[in-house]
């Protein structure tokens, strides 16, 4: 199913992997497109599953993978007849993708640098040829091939073009479900050979169901406080789950009364707050402190495109800069307290212009 240096960097700690998860929150429109283009005869080979982090992409994608691997033909009643993707998951097929055993799924994902000893910063092309090599192959069960890319971001540029190759030209009953957090930033060329199914963030109820299923993340959090966390989630169960860690709504707190005061900030105070995060242990509030200055960032691209702001370029080479910081931060175990120092000092710079 995939290659044997890959590392499940997408699982949450205490939580089922997307392939393990059966049970999907939210996305049901997503899901009926998908549905109804597989059972038209007329579906298009690859799709790019767009969405903010945390939201379900992931598990859309082997949700579909499994009910095309179960139900092979079609035109089949069940298929025909059905209301949704759900799959028993007594069917061998989903047990062998469950247990990464399935021959005709591959998971490609960023995989481990030389040295065997950390997660690489980005997916490279010799990845990308064993996903090339798989497509060559004769489906093992005799029915479609299937690849889920997680995510399309993490290609560089030679893994990029790779992927385009096979891409324009698929072979019969290949399925290609590429995620990314930001489909408008992949190759024009590779959007151009797939359609685009973005996927809304889940509602704060939608989250808070989803964690109050999740025992081994949740632990003895109160009600209330779960009920708080998924209201400022911001629909993402990755993001949920992060915050779970000790005073993560206390920094998020903290986060946003400094965002809002940018560019006037005492050093001070920054400093303050590189130590505390560098402090804890395991990473999770930098991690937390990427995803607020990400979707801060986000905010502001969003609202500057609408408006027409001259800071545009800027905050979108920041939102680059911020995605590629927290990739070698995680491959590289980086000293948290220099970055967000630096992150500081770029947000306030282009907040003076």
């Amino acid at each position: 199913m995939s290659d044997s240096d890959s590392v499940e960097i997408d699982r949450l700690d205490d939580a089922p992997h997307p392939r393990e998860t059966m049970r999907l929150a939210g996305h049901r429109d997503a899901e009926q497109i998908l549905l109804n283009a597989y059972r038209s005869n007329r579906m298009h080979h690859a799709w790019i599953i767009g969405g903010e982090e945390g939201i379900g992409k992931a598990t859309l994608a082997y949700r579909f993978a499994r009910f095309i691997l179960a139900n092979p033909n079609p035109d089949a009643a069940p298929v025909q007849a059905a209301n949704d993707l759900s799959v028993d998951p007594g069917v061998p097929a989903v047990r062998r993708v469950t247990q990464q055993s399935h021959p005709d799924l591959f998971a490609l994902r960023r995989g481990l640098n030389a040295d065997r000893k950390n997660i690489a910063s980005e997916t490279r092309v010799d990845e990308v040829r064993k996903l090339v090599s798989f497509f060559t192959t004769t489906a093992g069960e005799g029915g479609w091939r299937i690849a889920i890319v997680d995510t399309a971001d993490d290609l560089n540029v030679n893994a990029a073009n790779a992927l385009l190759k096979v891409l324009e030209e698929p072979p019969p009953r290949s399925l290609f479900l590429i995620l990314s957090v930001a489909p408008k930033r992949l190759l024009p060329t590779i959007r151009s050979r797939c359609r685009t199914l973005l996927l809304k963030p889940l509602t704060n109820v939608e989250v808070l169901d989803v964690l109050e299923g999740l025992p081994g993340i949740t632990g003895d959090t109160s009600p209330d406080e779960l009920k708080r966390i998924s209201e400022v989630a911001e629909g993402s169960v990755r993001r949920a789950a992060s915050m779970l860690a000790e005073d993560s709504l206390a920094l998020r707190d903290v986060l946003a009364g400094m965002l809002e005061r940018l560019p006037n900030l005492e050093h001070a105070e920054i400093h303050g707050l590189a130590e505390k995060i560098a402090a804890r242990v395991g990473g999770q509030s930098f991690d937390l402190f990427l995803g607020f200055i990400q979707d801060w960032l986000h905010q502001r691209l969003t609202h500057g495109a609408q408006r027409g702001d001259a800071k545009l370029a800027a905050w979108a080479a920041l939102w680059e800069k911020t995605a590629r910081t927290a990739r070698e931060a995680e491959t590289f175990n980086l000293d948290k307290r220099p970055l967000v120092l630096s992150i500081f000092s770029d947000l306030a710079a282009v907040t003076r212009g």
